[in-house]
Formats: structure tokens, C-alpha cells, sequence
């Protein structure tokens, strides 16, 4: 997994005109490829009168997947130009469409190339962007006596505290960067007078 990532931190659109065509960038985070097929087609739908709905979307954190598409335009004008400005500003799960309203003035291939890669770096620019960090897992488990109070120390101190249950013990589930593991085990041991358990698990990504 890569360490970190990051990602369009909202959905949102931005518009501008070029040559007297309109040109409406959406874009939107997206979890997984159908997530971002579905927002495609979705802006689709809504602006199904107008000349062209490109896109192009990145998933993974590793950009495992990527799509692109000119949905008309020449070969290589609009959804190529879009991807690879997602690719430069080292976006991930996202996608991203782009609607034309031919204004009647043909632009040239150079000329859509940056409008379509530009639309997309303006929205970006517009609606910000969060980078997200590789986290441990793990599950905390203490008595109920102690639990109150380690509930609010997690908290204090920045811990991310993803889910709470309650049994014989209560559960605390958890998320850590890798390289505070060591060190958390140490400070639970003390806030807890070494009673508490610690179960490392899996892997996630949450916000740096």
C-alpha cells in the first residue's frame, strides 16, 4: 500500500468559458471504479443535451485504474489531457467530468487539450484537496472502569477512535500511523496500568 494519498476533498463544479463554448467540470471523490461510473453517468444524464461529456477517473491509491474518455471529441483532445492532470496533481479516487456546450468556434486540438486539462485543474484548485495517510488498525480492550477515561485521552491526544463496544470488556477500535505503534503501546500500558489489551489488525487509509 502507498503511504499516503490524496483526493478532491468535495464534490463540486466549476465552469468557464473558452472560445464561447461552456465548459463544467464536475467532480466528485469516488471509492471505488463504480462509485466514479456511476457519477459519469449521473452528470451524464443531467447534461444529456449537451455536445460532449468527457471523462476520466483515477482509483486506487496506487492509481491502479484509470479511465478516460473524448465521448466524441478528436482522439486524445479531452479525456487524455483530463487524466493526466488528475496524474499530475497526484489525485486518487476521483473522478472527474467534463461537459461542453459548443459555442461555434472550433478550438483545435491544442486548444481543447488545454481547455479540457484546464477545466479540471481549475476545479481542483477550487474546491481543495486532502491528503489521506496509511493507518494500523488495532482493537483496545479495558474494563469498564477504566474505559470512560481512556475514551477521553484517545481523543485528547488526537487518536482516531473509529467504533466503541460494549461486554464483559469494552472494545475500542482504533486507527494509528505505523511508526506510532510502539510508542502507543507504551502509553496505553502506563494510562492503563498495563491492563489493557492490544490486538493490531489491518490497514486503512484516514485523513493526515
Amino acid at each position: 500500500m502507498q503511504d499516503e494519498y490524496r483526493t478532491v476533498a468535495r464534490a463540486g463544479v466549476h465552469e468557464t468559458e473558452i472560445g464561447h463554448s461552456r465548459f463544467r467540470c464536475a467532480l466528485a471523490p469516488a471509492a471505488t471504479e463504480r462509485e466514479a461510473r456511476d457519477f459519469v453517468a449521473a452528470v451524464r444524464k443531467e447534461h444529456a443535451d449537451a455536445t460532449h461529456n468527457c471523462f476520466a477517473y483515477v482509483i486506487g491509491a496506487d492509481a491502479a485504474v484509470q479511465k478516460a474518455s473524448d465521448d466524441g471529441e478528436p482522439g486524445g483532445t479531452a479525456g487524455l489531457p483530463m487524466l493526466q492532470m488528475l496524474l499530475r496533481r497526484d489525485m486518487r479516487y476521483v473522478a472527474a467530468v467534463v461537459t461542453r456546450y459548443y459555442g461555434g468556434v472550433k478550438l483545435g486540438a491544442g486548444g481543447l487539450i488545454r481547455a479540457y486539462g484546464g477545466v479540471v485543474g481549475e476545479t481542483l484548485d477550487a474546491l481543495g484537496t486532502r491528503t489521506r495517510r496509511r493507518l494500523r488498525l488495532a482493537t483496545v480492550t479495558v474494563d469498564h472502569q477504566r474505559a470512560g477515561r481512556l475514551q477521553n485521552d484517545l481523543r485528547s491526544t488526537g487518536r482516531d477512535v473509529r467504533d466503541v463496544r460494549y461486554g464483559e470488556a469494552v472494545t475500542l477500535e482504533i486507527a494509528l500511523p505505523d511508526a506510532d505503534v510502539a510508542h502507543f503501546r507504551s502509553w496505553l500500558a502506563d494510562s492503563t496500568a498495563g491492563t489493557a489489551g492490544f490486538e493490531p489488525g489491518g490497514e486503512a487509509y484516514g485523513d493526515a
